[in-house]
């Protein structure tokens, strides 16, 4: 175990251990979070705060939503849902899921937040497993980018999309080691964990401490926790898996700047030069903004912004340990081997013809 390792549980236990929790003061939520949350012309709230005066973000959030990343093709030029869209578009996914394995592994290694690399058929039911909501985000927008209007994610550029094939054939062919598997595959880095934080297929939930000079981010897949100075320190000039994040106060909204990705990290392709800001304001008692807009001018042709609620839900977050020790890599490569001695005896079968 390193001495790394070592200091940031360290710093984490004292984080959590000094956790203010006292509420109250006044203040008033940002009108393009009132907007956002589709309270515009209701009164003012008022966040609680902590003791040196901020808001109190804390708690145990869920980010679970029906609302899809991107717009969907039909929807293409409409931003809302009427309330009436609304109710069947719930109505259609409620039952759509009912039914066993709703989608195909194919559809799961097509899916960059699901994390690529369920070429297999699945090997169980995932309803047993699913809980990405049942209801669409409170505005009723039909996707959860907002920029740009569209609603649809900007396309890759020609450096993203040689870099996208290139892991699609690597994951095409049977694993030479834990290298050639994916961080998701590797449980280094959960499917929905971020960051940015992504609506995923399950425990799509955050637990968020502050104290003055630091918040954490603790996240239920993968159990990763995010400590992140606002204090005011530089950037390290030192790569992470997930990232290296900076906390600032403009106002009631907490910003979290990340930069310095390992060189492995991915988000939905992106390259190791992806600078992310996140967003944090607290709407109302049970409400909790979050928007993060991304930019990778070596993936993206263009900055792209998310936006949706998270909602306070009662604790507390369980361990999730994934396959500890990474011994499942074992039947992973065991698997490849198999594969490859496979098609070695159908070669020489087929030359001895």
């Amino acid at each position: 175990m390193s001495h790394r390792f070592l200091r940031s549980m360290g710093m984490l236990a004292l984080v959590i251990t000094t956790v203010l929790v006292a509420p109250v003061s006044a203040g008033q939520a940002p009108q393009t979070a009132a907007k956002a949350k589709g309270k515009t012309g209701a009164k003012a709230w008022t966040p609680p705060r902590t003791p040196d005066g901020r808001p109190d973000l804390q708690g145990v959030w869920n980010f679970s939503t029906l609302t899809p990343m991107e717009r969907p093709s039909e929807l293409a030029g409409k931003t809302f849902l009427t309330d009436e869209e609304a109710l069947e578009y719930e109505r259609r996914e409620a039952e759509r899921r009912s039914k066993p394995n709703p989608r195909t592994a194919a559809e799961l290694a097509r899916d960059p937040e699901f994390g690529a690399g369920a070429e297999a058929p699945l090997a169980y039911d995932f309803r047993i497993w699913w809980d990405r909501g049942s209801k669409v985000v409170g505005t009723r927008r039909t996707s959860l980018v907002v920029d740009p209007p569209d609603g649809r994610i900007p396309p890759l550029t020609a450096e993203g999309q040689k870099r996208m094939a290139a892991q699609a054939e690597a994951r095409r062919r049977p694993a030479a080691g834990p290298e050639d598997r994916s961080v998701v595959d590797r449980c280094i880095v959960g499917i929905n964990s971020g960051p940015p934080m992504t609506v995923s297929t399950y425990l799509n939930n955050m637990q968020l401490f502050q104290t003055p000079l630091y918040v954490v981010i603790l996240t239920e897949m993968i159990h990763a926790a995010r400590i992140i100075p606002t204090n005011g320190s530089p950037h390290e000039n030192v790569r992470r898996w997930q990232g290296d994040s900076r906390g600032r106060w403009e106002g009631d909204t907490l910003v979290v700047d990340t930069i310095n990705f390992y060189d492995t990290t991915s988000f939905r392709g992106s390259s190791p030069n992806l600078h992310l800001v996140e967003r944090f304001t607290r709407v109302d008692a049970d409400t909790l903004l979050y928007e993060y807009t991304v930019e990778d001018p070596m993936t993206w042709t263009r900055p792209w912004t998310v936006q949706h609620p998270m909602t306070k839900t009662e604790g507390p977050l369980y361990e999730y340990a994934c396959h500890e020790g990474n011994h499942s890599m074992i039947g992973i490569l065991s698997g490849a081997r198999a594969e490859e001695k496979a098609t070695e005896e159908a070669a020489k079968k087929k030359g001895s013809r």
